[in-house]
């Protein structure tokens, strides 16, 4: 049987190759940082979502080493069985506090967070409405329940009042967003939704995992930027960003949600525990956040440097001011092969086509980080150029 399955998969991968959509995975030899090595030797790296460059961070790796010889490697259950320790209650009462939430329930990942939140929270009689261009793990989680299913056009208000309105039969409603869009860098207009929201008698719902740790006064993300911490119920997020770079996510939330989903939320239930490792070394990055305002504004002046450099030498980025930076392409093939000839100028971006963006919209997605310094975005934006001047030619 598998013989012809064989021969079909590898029909499907040529033609990825072909379509220039193939998506190679490099192999990096150092820890993540400013610059990493690859088999092509050291370059810089504008790739990793390391906003605030606390990946390497000596404070985070010594609270991992010490974290290891005092709560083990891994707790080889599940929360409810025997997976809880100290740091995992500790950890979910800093970012509560932190977040401005009542409470929060740790998951291995944001993307298992999303997936358990719908199939709890809403069911045939609720309706759930999301932004078109949210995060693949909130449209994942939102297929898993059994919630009427309503889009609204990226950050367009009035599509989404149209949605409300058309809504208003439901028991309970659900809005959803990406506080930061991941391919884009657009920052959703979350005071205007809760204000929608107020008016049609909806919840709100927050992915910030593009945020938390460096947007904000505070780094608290989003909500914070637009004054509305207290008018959002449900935020979900990561670990594996700004607050370290590990792995891990988090839902935090009104009190009752948060009881609900260790109850019943299906990732939580039956995935091990975060690793006590992430946990211990994620409080010191909490710890580190509460001094952090130098390592934000290097990195929104690092972002503004970027953006308008790139922009006076001609290239096209979407607009805004976050430090994610599309740097938009069109052709998949011919951002492929940009991110080739940049990576042979020592500067390690990726090429992003069909389907992670729309077809057509092929970008490279520039993130920039506090870790590094002006030499290496003045040195990435001469990359580039000679890098465009190449592919002409």
């Amino acid at each position: 049987m598998y013989a012809s399955v064989r021969d079909d998969l590898r029909t499907t991968l040529d033609e990825i190759r072909a379509a220039g959509l193939f998506k190679p995975e490099r192999v990096i030899g150092t820890p993540q940082s400013a610059s990493v090595s690859v088999a092509s030797g050291e370059v810089l790296n504008f790739c990793a979502n390391n906003y605030l460059g606390l990946a390497d961070h000596p404070e985070v790796v010594a609270a991992a080493k010490e974290a290891l010889d005092r709560w083990g490697y891994g707790m080889a259950s599940v929360r409810f069985i025997c997976g809880t320790q100290d740091v995992h209650k500790e950890l979910e009462a800093r970012l509560s506090a932190f977040l401005g939430q009542e409470d929060t329930i740790l998951y291995s990942s944001c993307f298992d967070a999303n997936g358990g939140v719908f199939e709890t929270l809403l069911g045939p009689e609720d309706a759930v409405i999301s932004d078109a261009l949210n995060h693949a793990s909130i449209i994942d989680g939102i297929r898993l329940s059994k919630a009427r299913r309503h889009r609204y056009a990226n950050r367009d208000l009035a599509d989404l009042e149209q949605q409300l309105k058309e809504t208003q039969d439901a028991r309970r409603r659900l809005i959803v967003t990406d506080g930061v869009f991941s391919m884009d860098g657009y920052v959703a207009p979350l005071a205007e939704i809760c204000d929608l929201a107020d008016r049609y008698d909806a919840m709100v719902m927050v992915d910030d995992s593009h945020a938390v740790g460096f947007v904000g006064p505070g780094g608290r993300g989003t909500p914070e930027l637009h004054g509305v911490m207290d008018r959002v119920d449900i935020i979900t997020g990561t670990l594996g960003k700004a607050l370290g770079g590990a792995s891990g996510g988090y839902v935090a939330a009104r009190a009752e949600i948060v009881a609900l989903l260790r109850q019943r939320s299906r990732p939580y239930l039956f995935s091990n525990s975060l690793a006590p490792v992430i946990a211990a070394a994620s409080l010191t990055v909490l710890d580190l956040l509460e001094s952090a305002g130098d390592l934000r504004e290097r990195l929104n002046a690092n972002t503004a440097l970027f953006r308008t450099k790139m922009t006076e030498a001609g290239f096209e980025i979407l607009p805004g001011n976050h430090a994610i930076a599309p740097v938009m392409i069109g052709d998949a093939a011919e951002a492929g092969r940009m991110a080739e000839l940049l990576l042979e100028r020592g500067v390690y971006v990726i090429g992003f086509s069909y389907p992670v963006v729309p077809m057509g919209k092929a970008r490279i997605r520039v993130q920039l980080s506090a870790a590094h310094s002006t030499e290496d975005v003045e040195r990435a934006v001469a990359a580039f150029i000679d890098a465009r001047d190449a592919l002409k030619g």
